[in-house]
């Protein structure tokens, strides 16, 4: 029954859906397949509620402290990709680290602090007010 109804909602605005289609077949670039369409069922609001966003929409899937004040959208921002993870983890290969002394631990920490800010620094001056990477 709930298949039917969605099926009824989705046949009663056919003419809504129709243009939704075109629109985003015609926002492909020549080179991109079709199946770079997406459609993200979103549960609440009526059929006509829909909306087609041209470009890229992200889920968010984890929250940090402040993200409650971090803007929603941007218009034109510039995005930085990277192919790179962005904390600290144990070593998961066999590394062998011998050390004598806590003073020769804390160095090899205070490295792998240094290299991570040292990559935020040249984030933050590179502009860009997205940031993507390896989770």
């Amino acid at each position: 029954k709930q298949w039917y109804q969605r099926r009824v909602a989705i046949t009663a605005g056919k003419d809504f859906f129709s243009d939704m289609v075109v629109d985003a077949v015609m926002c492909l670039d020549t080179l991109l397949p079709l199946n770079m369409i997406g459609i993200k069922k979103v549960t609440g609001g009526s059929v006509t509620d829909s909306q087609l966003v041209q470009g890229v929409a992200f889920k968010k899937t984890f929250s940090y402290a402040g993200f409650e004040m971090q803007p929603k959208t941007y218009k034109d921002p510039k995005v930085l990709s990277l192919n790179i993870e962005l904390e600290l983890k144990a070593e998961r290969d066999n590394a062998e680290c011998r050390i004598d002394n806590v003073e020769e631990y804390q160095k090899i920490v205070d490295a792998e602090w240094s290299i991570l800010y040292n990559k935020l620094d040249l984030m933050v001056a590179s502009g860009a007010k997205i940031i993507l990477s390896k989770l």
